[in-house]
């Protein structure tokens, strides 16, 4: 690992949003979830949520060209369920959805906590989550296109709400390296593989120099990945 790709993760980390998030309403398509994932990791966004359609299954692993890696997700059994814990969690439920209420995307205030929800294709919206959205947001179209395709629509949004944080410095932050949370994420981001050994051995994750390289643990009963493989 070298030093650079170690300051970039960092840089990252630095960077993520928290309090920003999206909300999949049955979205099942893989392009489009792809699509999405990579979309959440280019504005900073570390965890997605999706309701699990009604028919099949939710299929995002390996389909992000690596961003899964980076930015986690939840999935919920029902669209009330996903809306409720992020509401409870004090999210602003953004919906893009055209309807009489509906603001331009642009006037909405994403520098609050929020959580962009966007509806399945073809069908879009459900019902419960047009109603108990806080505020539906529309994109201007012009064409003969009556809406864009959902990443793409996502993608738009998530940009604005980009640039609105970054005028408001909500980017600029510092990184507590010593916050356990921070150690796990920045090990399980530089050393994938040996996350999975670890998890499946029920070993701790060792502790990474300022190069990002693992030190070995002192304690004498710990078992390296060679040791184990001997």
């Amino acid at each position: 690992m070298s030093r650079s790709r170690y300051e970039k993760f960092k840089q990252v980390l630095r960077q993520r949003q928290p309090d920003m998030t999206l909300l999949t309403d049955q979205v099942h398509k893989a392009q489009n979830i792809s699509a999405m994932l990579r979309t959440a990791d280019a504005v900073g966004i570390p965890e997605i949520h999706m309701v699990q359609p009604t028919r099949g299954r939710l299929v995002y692993h390996h389909t992000a060209g690596g961003s899964g890696r980076f930015t986690g997700v939840a999935t919920h059994p029902d669209i009330q369920t996903g809306m409720t814990q992020l509401r409870e969690r004090g999210f602003r439920l953004f919906a893009a959805h055209w309807s009489d209420r509906a603001i331009h995307y642009r006037d909405a205030d994403f520098t609050r906590p929020f959580a962009l929800v966007m509806g399945a294709e073809k069908v879009g919206l459900s019902d419960y989550a047009a109603v108990h959205a806080d505020e539906h947001l529309s994109i201007p179209i012009i064409g003969m296109v009556e809406s864009y395709n959902v990443s793409v629509a996502a993608a738009i949004i998530l940009q604005e709400a980009m640039h609105q944080r970054q005028q408001a410095g909500q980017y600029d932050r510092e990184l507590d390296e010593e916050d356990p949370s921070v150690k796990d994420t920045l090990f399980r981001w530089m050393h994938p593989k040996l996350v999975r050994y670890c998890e499946r051995h029920k070993l701790p994750f060792p502790e990474l120099d300022e190069d990002g390289d693992i030190i070995p643990p002192r304690d004498p009963s710990y078992r390296s990945p060679r040791q184990h493989r001997g």
